[in-house]
Parts: structure tokens; C-alpha cells; sequence
């Protein structure tokens, strides 16, 4: 089975106190700012906004969303716009997915996971690869999830665990179920590739 420290129970104050502790952490061990990712979806948001009452130099943080959607940032599906509205006011760098950019390292990279298996947007039908040679890619879902029916541009498997350490966030049985039957290489849906590829630490509040 993949090492993965597991942490039950966690509230989402619990959350933004962790990741302020390990964002802290590292931006003491940096001169400059960090990069960091963020997923989309409706779970980060209640934790961010903890975050964001937290004591952290927010000045200092490049922060990428994981995937999105190919919608203007003021539309309500808008990863980034989301990101940005909550984050850039405290004075963090919030980085648009593009095509051709240059995505760094990760100091932190937050994931999350949906109720197929898919992480970013990578479905299961875009047979995401672990020795993808690109670190962000255009892809659509099918089918299209019918509460965002965008396609996406999304950073690859390659992209998403390039960072020091890595933070999923699991809520509902039916989830964690399927996520830990990933961890004990029981499918090959793209959580599981996604798994099979860290060479960091990884914590999953699940």
C-alpha cells in the first residue's frame, strides 16, 4: 500500500490550521514566494476561507488552480475566479491556467478527488499518464458533468505531484472507499495513477 498518513475526522478549521503550519514552514525555508495549487470545486472554499483569517504572509504565494474551466473568470464555474476572490485581496499571486505555461514546482499541492475517481480534469476517459510530457492540457470530459459542461484545461499527473508535500481532501464514505481502494492498487482510475506516481509526503484528510 502507498505510505499516506490518513487523517480522520478533520473539520475545515482543522484544515487551513494544517496548511497554515506547512505553508508557514515553508516559506521560512524560501527567499521569495512559494507556488501552491489549489483544486475547484465546492470543498476548498469553506477551508480557504479559514485559511485566510490565519496569520500567513498571503503576499508571498503564487497560487494555481489544479484544473478549470475554459469560461470567463466572472463566470459562477470559474476555478480561478473563485480562487481569486477569496485569496488576491490578501495579497496572494493568483496564476491563470494557460496553454504553454511554464508551472513550477509546488510547494504544496492540494487535491481533491471526484465521485468517478477523476482528479483536476483529469477524467477517466482522458486515460491520464504518468509520463505525460506536458504539464497542463486541454481535455474535455465524457460524458460532460452536467453542473459544469465546460471543456477544461487542466495541469497533468507529472505537474499536479511535482511539490514537496501533498494534501487530499476526501469527504463521504462512498469517496473514501473508492480512494482507498486506490491506495491498495485495487483500479486504474486516474486517482489511483495519481497515487501510484508521489514520490513526496502526502497527507489525506479523508
Amino acid at each position: 500500500m502507498i505510505d499516506i498518513e490518513i487523517i480522520e475526522g478533520a473539520s475545515d478549521a482543522d484544515i487551513a490550521a494544517w496548511l497554515a503550519t506547512r505553508l508557514i514552514a515553508a516559506l521560512a525555508a524560501t527567499v521569495g514566494s512559494i507556488a501552491i495549487t489549489i483544486p475547484g470545486g465546492a470543498t476548498p472554499f469553506p477551508i480557504l476561507a479559514d485559511l485566510a483569517r490565519l496569520p500567513l504572509d498571503f503576499a508571498r504565494l503564487a497560487v494555481w488552480p489544479g484544473d478549470d474551466r475554459i469560461v470567463a473568470e466572472d463566470h459562477p464555474a470559474s476555478n480561478v475566479g473563485r480562487i481569486r476572490a477569496v485569496l488576491e485581496p490578501l495579497g496572494a499571486a493568483i496564476v491563470p491556467l494557460a496553454e504553454h505555461a511554464n508551472v513550477p514546482r509546488f510547494a504544496l499541492g492540494w487535491l481533491g478527488m471526484g465521485g468517478d475517481g477523476h482528479i483536476a480534469s483529469l477524467f477517466p476517459n482522458t486515460d491520464p499518464r504518468a509520463d505525460d510530457p506536458l504539464p497542463l492540457r486541454r481535455l474535455t470530459p465524457d460524458p460532460l458533468p452536467p453542473e459544469a459542461p465546460f471543456a477544461r484545461l487542466s495541469l497533468t499527473i507529472p505537474a499536479l505531484v511535482n511539490a514537496d508535500q501533498l494534501m487530499f481532501v476526501i469527504r463521504g464514505a462512498e469517496k473514501r472507499a473508492l480512494f482507498m481502494a486506490a491506495m491498495r492498487g485495487q483500479n486504474d482510475l486516474p486517482i489511483a495513477r495519481v497515487l501510484a506516481a508521489i514520490r513526496a509526503q502526502a497527507t489525506c484528510f479523508c
